[in-house]
């Protein structure tokens, strides 16, 4: 299992930046969130999620595990719609796993020239893919890629945390970018808090 990676350099400047969040990070300390540093692995996993509550998607991604070992392009490709269906994906998800699959293991789409671009040439590329929206995307950026200066507006406990945090009754897109500038180049860092801070931590 592996873990986001910030420490010291990430936590002294969002401290320096941002009284509120720093009393915040005193108060709830180093946070431990998973990630998946196989992208192409990461990219169907959160497929699968979508729309479905937590305990169905671990469910079915452990069906999915068991009967193909390992998430890759080939194993996806080795496998008929019908048969990702048995593990209790819609057709539409399974298409969309499919068209994945098949960007990845012809080419259209490089995962790992991925690294070398930047945030947003990396969410351009990402959801060209089926299924794949800018949420998507940056959760994938971020959990997967662990890119630095991710926080995403389309989500719904990130603008919680913040309205929790500075006492906003709502949040619009000037004011989100604001915080979002101020945290850079540790967005993401950021980001673990105010989802910790909408949890009730």
């Amino acid at each position: 299992m592996q873990f986001f990676i910030y420490g010291q350099k990430e936590l002294s400047h969002l401290k320096a930046k941002d009284e509120r969040l720093s009393r915040a990070i005193e108060k709830i300390g180093l946070i431990h969130r998973e990630v998946t540093p196989d992208l192409f692995e990461a990219l169907i996993h959160s497929i699968v999620g979508q729309q479905i509550a937590a305990k169905a998607h671990k469910t079915v991604w452990s069906r999915m595990k068991a009967e193909l070992k390992i998430i890759t392009p080939c194993s996806i490709e080795a496998v008929n719609e019908d048969e990702l269906q048995s593990f209790g994906i819609s057709f539409r998800k399974a298409n969309y796993i499919k068209n994945a699959a098949h960007m990845v293991s012809s080419g259209a789409l490089d995962l790992d020239g991925l690294r070398s671009l930047s945030d947003d040439e990396v969410c351009a590329k990402l959801t060209c893919l089926k299924g794949i929206g800018v949420w998507t995307a940056e959760m994938l950026m971020l959990f997967s890629m662990q890119r630095s200066n991710i926080i995403s507006y389309g989500d719904y406990a990130i603008r919680k945390g913040i309205c929790m945090l500075y006492g906003y009754e709502q949040l619009d897109k000037k004011l989100f970018d604001k915080h979002k500038n101020n945290y850079a180049p540790y967005a993401s860092t950021a980001s673990l808090y105010l989802w910790a801070i909408a949890g009730g931590a």
